[in-house]
């Protein structure tokens, strides 16, 4: 895609690293991306961090509305620049009809509240808000999205993925969605490279939680706990809280495992036990 290096060239703009400012150039990744959200022409999605709107370009061929969150106000006038020049008559698509499907907002995404009706997420995001992203739309957002699509560090789309060795983003995406790694993503699909491997991950949200709110909210407190010492069997960990192995012992959990063992429904049952108890 030299069309992105030289539209950056042409005005002058030097990436944030910092921001996490790392532009996808690869076509088929895009694709990829695109490919995978599913999207419909009914459907409204969210992006996070568009910069100049390479993604944001393809995301208005396919929805019926995109709402875009950039943090960095300056990339404002360039995304819609470069979202008109994408979409111009010779594409088929009229210079002006992006804007009647797309609202930018200048914010930080952690704070900015997500829509009340559905909506998806299709987002090349900067990857040291992963975790605090997911916290967001899972925990703090009441309304859950139909799914997720994000282009986010290899390492971490593997952990949520890993089904063996649970991390705490491992149990909140599974108590939401189902997570499958759509492909990996070399450092040179980017500009500039980053210092890592990527990797596209997509979760499709369940209808429902698996539990309710106030479960879900036992589980965490519980996993803070059992993850509160690395690699420590749960005895180490839960033994301090009497209740905590009272519960293992109601449910004949071996205290020797160790909590990235546990399944989420084990979770879910230890949360249960305590309101048995």
């Amino acid at each position: 895609m030299p069309e992105v290096r030289e539209f950056l060239r042409r005005n002058g703009i030097r990436l944030n690293t910092d921001l996490g400012q790392h532009f996808l150039i690869d076509e088929e990744v895009l694709r990829s991306i695109v490919e995978a959200a599913g999207i419909e022409p009914t459907d409204h999605v969210v992006e996070i961090g568009p910069g100049i709107g390479v993604l944001t370009a393809e995301l208005l061929k396919r929805a019926a509305k995109v709402t875009a969150i950039e943090l960095d106000e300056r990339m404002i006038p360039l995304l819609r620049s470069f979202v008109t020049s994408s979409l111009s008559p010779a594409s088929n698509h009229s210079a002006i009809q992006p804007f009647k499907n797309l609202t930018i907002i200048n914010g930080n995404a952690l704070h900015v509240p997500l829509p009340k009706h559905p909506y998806r997420i299709v987002a090349n995001i900067p990857y040291h808000i992963t975790s605090p992203l997911l916290r967001h739309v899972f925990l703090e957002s009441s309304v859950h999205p139909d799914s997720l699509t994000l282009l986010i560090q290899r390492e971490v789309a593997e952990k949520i993925c890993d089904d063996e060795d649970r991390g705490l983003l491992t149990i909140l995406v599974g108590l939401f969605g189902k997570a499958r790694i759509i492909r990996k993503v070399p450092p040179g699909c980017f500009l500039p490279p980053p210092a890592v491997d990527s990797a596209v991950l997509q979760i499709d949200c369940f209808d429902a939680p698996l539990a309710d709110l106030k479960t879900i909210e036992e589980v965490f407190r519980m996993v803070k706990i059992g993850f509160g010492q690395k690699r420590k069997m749960l005895r180490n960990t839960f033994g301090p809280f009497p209740e905590l192995m009272e519960r293992l012992s109601s449910l004949g959990i071996d205290e020797k495992r160790r909590p990235q063992t546990l399944s989420i429904e084990e979770w879910i049952a230890l949360a249960h036990a305590q309101r048995k108890n």
